[in-house]
């Protein structure tokens, strides 16, 4: 950094205290300003003496970026500073749309190139004919150089950057489709494209409607509402809404949807800032379109922000029954701020609050993750009907089921470039399959994947093997390596010489991660959803309360005093 650069940072960072001096009351100002001061003033002194010093040239604009992302880290994990590079993630964050071809698109180092990893349904790559494991090879008629030396991570941006254009614009696309010799061209036209965050809206039964949330963004509300319409008119007497790994998104739209099952200008949340004084409430504005439907949600982990506001409310509201896992525990709220250069600062200003009272954000962070707090040590408050529910972080379940625990096996299989090439080769050589919930690999077929990974060279990272080697460590630190050597070589011997173990042993589990996977590139995320009801235990456990009217009752009944 040049030295008038250096001296327009410091007279600039002046600036800022000065402002912020001026805003602050007086006791404020005793007690922060010296700190800000002194910590401004050693910032500027350390960095110029590295530009004036240091033995290789800096690269001023990453180090700088370096110092304000280390600073944001230290506040909590949803404060983030957006160059102006990166302003159109944040905009498509908040709203879901982007102009484009409506695909995921993968980087692959071992084919050198970037591929198609999934087209959304109804988008301009699914429309053209555009399948998962298409390799791109040129775009716009400019040939895609390979790889090479470039990392992948710039190399997918790239492409992506390529692919990304003005709605309505026309370009082609070459790709090269495992299986097949010849490269395909499609004509793509550009359009605005919205992901909807209602994956999936079906009858799961003759009476009982199914929707599935993957987030909240633009129209989330409506969605869900102009569905549940017509699924009311298929019938839909009950609703299993899905929130499992719903990461949230607007607060409005959270808001809105929780407006469709309750009361007219009931609060659903309420914002309180870094003042006393600093309250928003938020409430329903429009007649609800149902206030009696028995209602299950489901929830786990991955249920964050917007959603967790949608299940406390309709909790507090005794008007639905959560059911799952203690969900994710983000109640903080974000608000976006303009910075210099065409900056944007999205920042936490404030806390959310469901309609009981409780803050469902978690108490601290540990390596990043929200920890809650043991109920032991929570505020108990009540629901309309007078139930008790705690402010632990996060919100506990008022029917509490685990989901199925998978092995870490099926974890890497389902990362693994083995199985998606599977897939691909078996969408490419299968025109149709069943429906989804009637779609089964056929045990040839399974002998045939089974195949397919080893010859391509699967294997995954097993515990059990890590433990066996720490426990040779131990023995060597302890002057037993001698003695357990021969046991321990055998011991290996045997987990290592049968590799086809863990295919034989998780084969139930296998193969409905690679049905899903299959169905899902017939028909997408929908089908996927039907698809993995069929086995859903946590799913099967919300069906059968729905379907006993006194059960469900009893849960959401008012409770005496000492109950």
């Amino acid at each position: 950094m040049p030295k008038h650069t250096s001296s327009s940072l410091f007279l600039r960072s002046a600036l800022w205290l000065a402002l912020l001096m001026a805003v602050m009351p007086a006791e404020a100002q005793r007690r922060r300003g010296g700190d800000i001061v002194r910590g401004l003033d050693v910032f500027n002194a350390v960095y110029l003496e590295l530009e004036r010093h240091y033995v290789d040239t800096l690269d001023n604009r990453q180090l700088l970026r370096h110092a304000v992302d280390g600073l944001l880290e230290q506040i909590d994990p949803y404060t983030e500073y957006f160059p102006e590079s990166r302003t159109d993630e944040l905009q498509q964050m908040a709203t879901g749309k982007y102009a484009g071809i409506g695909a995921l698109i993968g980087v692959r180092p071992d084919l050198d190139r970037c591929i198609i990893s999934f087209p959304y349904e109804g988008q301009p790559a699914a429309e053209v004919g555009l399948r998962p494991g298409d390799i791109l090879m040129a775009i716009g008629g400019e040939t895609l150089p390979p790889i090479g030396q470039t990392p992948p991570n710039d190399y997918s941006k790239e492409v992506s950057a390529r692919l990304r254009g003005a709605a309505g614009t026309q370009f082609d696309i070459t790709v090269q489709r495992p299986g097949i010799v010849r490269p395909l061209t499609f004509r793509l036209r550009r359009r605005t494209i919205a992901i909807p965050s209602l994956t999936a809206a079906f009858m799961a039964d003759d009476s009982t409607a199914y929707m599935m949330l993957s987030g909240y963004t633009e129209h989330t509300a409506r969605d869900v509402k102009l569905a549940l319409v017509n699924l009311k008119r298929q019938g839909a007497r009950r609703l299993l809404l899905d929130l499992r790994g719903n990461g949230g998104g607007l607060m409005e739209e959270a808001v809105q949807l929780v407006s469709l099952f309750v009361p007219k200008g009931s609060t659903v949340v309420y914002t309180r800032g870094r003042q006393r004084g600093e309250k928003t409430t938020f409430t329903t504005t429009a007649e609800p379109i149902d206030q009696s439907m028995p209602i299950v949600v489901l929830t786990d982990y991955g249920t964050a922000s917007s959603a967790e506001i949608t299940a406390g409310a309709l909790q507090d509201y005794d008007r639905a029954v959560v059911m799952g896992t203690r969900t994710y525990g983000k109640g903080l709220v974000q608000e976006t701020h303009s910075m210099p250069y065409g900056g944007v600062l999205k920042l936490t200003t404030s806390k959310y609050y469901i309609p009981s009272g409780r803050c469902i954000q978690a108490y601290r962070f540990e390596n990043g993750q929200p920890v809650a707090l043991p109920d032991s040590l929570a505020h108990t408050f009540h629901t309309t009907a007078g139930r008790p529910v705690r402010d632990a972080g996060g919100i506990t379940p008022d029917v509490c089921v685990e989901g199925d625990s998978l092995p870490d096996m099926l974890y890497e299989l389902e990362q693994s470039n083995a199985l998606f090439d599977f897939c691909v080769n078996y969408r490419n050589t299968h025109p149709t399959i069943a429906q989804p919930e009637d779609f089964r690999l056929t045990d040839a077929e399974y002998a045939d994947l089974c195949r397919w990974l080893k010859e391509h060279g699967f294997t995954y990272k097993q515990r059990s093997l890590e433990a066996l080697r720490l426990l040779r460590q131990t023995a060597q630190a302890e002057g037993y390596a001698d003695m357990v050597r021969g046991d321990l070589d055998a011991i290996e011997t045997k987990l290592m010489a049968d590799t086809d173990y863990g295919m034989r042993h998780w084969e139930k589990e296998i193969r409905r991660l690679v049905e899903a996977t299959i169905v899902s590139f017939y028909y997408y995320e929908k089908g996927v959803a039907r698809a993995r009801l069929c086995h859903d235990r946590v799913a099967a456990e919300a069906l059968t309360l729905l379907n006993d009217g006194p059960r469900y009752r009893a849960i959401l009944a008012p409770q005496q005093d000492g109950q």
